[in-house]
Parts: C-alpha cells; sequence; structure tokens
C-alpha cells in the first residue's frame, strides 16, 4: 500500500483498543480493491472526543469506527443517525459525507450476514444478554421482520432493561418478551420454538462458562450462535454441536459489521472471503 497527498484516513477510536483487529481487516480491504486509504486505532479519553469527530471534518476522512466506551457518547456530535443507530441508541460507525458527519450501527447487520444460509425474517429468536452487542441484534432482527423475540437476562437485570424495551416498542409497535435467565424451565419453553439462539453475553470468555445450563435439549433445526470468537469454541458452542446443532462464533460478525462501514465509506463490497482465510488462521 503506497501512501501519498491523496491518502484519506478512517480510525478506530475506543478505549482500549490497541489490540482491535480492525486495522488488519480494513487495511487488508483497502490494498484488495485498491482504495488509497489507510486505517488507524485512536486510543482516546473521553475529554478528547467532540475534537476527535471534528477532525474527520478537519482531515477530510473516510469517517469512524467506535467501540467501547464511546458508541453512545458520540451521538450529540454527529448531523444525523440512520434508523438503526437511533433504535439501539448507540453508533459504531460514522460516514462523512462532504462534511455532514452520519451515524450508523452495523452491528446487527454484520451479525445476521454471518449466519449460513438464515433469514430473520418471520422467524423466532432467544436471545441471551442485553448489553450494546444484544441492542443491536434486536433493533435489527426488529427491522428485517423478525416474528417474535424472547429476552433473557439475569434476574438483577431485569428492572435495568425494561426501559429500553419499553422504548423499542413505542418506536417499532414491536413487543419483545422479557424473562430471567435463572428460570430454566422458562428457557427451555421458549428456545424450543426458536429458530435462532443467541449468547450476546460475554459468559464464555473464559473458556469455561457457559450461559445456560447443560440440560437444556435443543430442536434439532435450531441454529445457535455466540457473539464471542475469542475463544474459538466457546462451552456454549462446544454444548449446541455435541446436540448436532449448526453452530455460529462471532468472528464473522466482526467481519461483516467491518464489511458494512467499508461499504458505508467507499461504496465498494468488502472482499470479505480472502480476508475471513486470514482471520481464521490468526485465530482458531
Amino acid at each position: 500500500m503506497k501512501l501519498d497527498g491523496y491518502t484519506r484516513l478512517a480510525a478506530v477510536v475506543a478505549n482500549p483498543i490497541k489490540h482491535s483487529i480492525s486495522p488488519f481487516i480494513h487495511n487488508s480491504a483497502f490494498e484488495a480493491t485498491a482504495t488509497n486509504g489507510a486505517y488507524v486505532a485512536w486510543e482516546i479519553e473521553a475529554s478528547d472526543l467532540a475534537e476527535t469527530v471534528a477532525n474527520i471534518r478537519r482531515y477530510q476522512m473516510f469517517g469512524i469506527n467506535l467501540s467501547m466506551p464511546y458508541k453512545e457518547q458520540v451521538i450529540p456530535y454527529l448531523d444525523e443517525l440512520s434508523d438503526e443507530a437511533r433504535l439501539i441508541g448507540a453508533v459504531n460507525t460514522v460516514v462523512n459525507e462532504n462534511g455532514n458527519l452520519i451515524g450508523y450501527n452495523t452491528d446487527g447487520k454484520g451479525f445476521f450476514k454471518s449466519l449460513p444460509s438464515f433469514t430473520i425474517t418471520g422467524k423466532k429468536m432467544t436471545l441471551l444478554g442485553a448489553g450494546g452487542a444484544a441492542k443491536s441484534i434486536l433493533a435489527q432482527a426488529i427491522l428485517d421482520g423478525v416474528s417474535q423475540i424472547s429476552v433473557f437476562v439475569r434476574s438483577v437485570s431485569i428492572e435495568k432493561t425494561r426501559p429500553y424495551l419499553n422504548k423499542l416498542q413505542e418506536q417499532t409497535g414491536f413487543k419483545v418478551d422479557l424473562y430471567a435467565l435463572e428460570d430454566v424451565s422458562e428457557l427451555q419453553a421458549r428456545i424450543a420454538e426458536s429458530d435462532l439462539l443467541v449468547n450476546a453475553t460475554s459468559v464464555g470468555m473464559d473458556g469455561q462458562s457457559s450461559p445456560v445450563a447443560e440440560s437444556i435439549v435443543l430442536s434439532e433445526t435450531l441454529l445457535v450462535a455466540d457473539i464471542i470468537y475469542q475463544p474459538f469454541e466457546t462451552p456454549f458452542l462446544k454444548w449446541a454441536r455435541r446436540q448436532g446443532n449448526p453452530a455460529v462464533n462471532g468472528l464473522g460478525m466482526l467481519l461483516y459489521q467491518a464489511a458494512e462501514a467499508f461499504k458505508l465509506w467507499t461504496g465498494k463490497e468488502m472482499p470479505t472471503e480472502e480476508i475471513w482465510q486470514s482471520l481464521t488462521e490468526k485465530y482458531q
């Protein structure tokens, strides 16, 4: 990749962020599509966020990606929000359209793109967790015409989760069902009638724990997904595969949310297949 006077910048902004694999993904894509761009990681303090966003205009950047803790804090500094960013209440991609800064959230789209030959339209979903990733999956599922959603969170988080689901219902007219994760018989009943089961919690990152009881039985057509990709196979995914179910980790979500952002910035398709090859070699 040659850098010159015409090179345009993109960056990921978060704290911490130095471990990010986004620069690897996007710089591979710039190179593969012969786009004169460079993608870097900026680890900034909250007090520098407004200035960082102003720099998108100042340096005529493609835009930025955001990760924790700035996905919500960035919103006041933007000119417009896409439908899904408004529903989620968080932005992971800012696009610079001639100085007009538009906030998008490509996480949900990226998640559904990562599921092999599966469409959520008209289907039922059981979702574990209600954090940032869960919200993006929820909002996108509703926009894509899901028929029913059951969300399970730990009982201590139920009251904290309810206001967001009420707000979603006000905005979309879609009512999400909320349950306690400890209620194993309810979880079993909901999973039995679902087409998709998603772990959107961080439980399993230690390689030891699982968000669900081993005793739960999965119907054979159920697709199981985990947003975690390190470890590559969480205990949750191992458990699903032992029952013979198709199971997908979170690496595809990471790649496809980046592909959505890349397209918004450049108008080009990211060559996801070749990048996927090098990603799996890196993380498997």
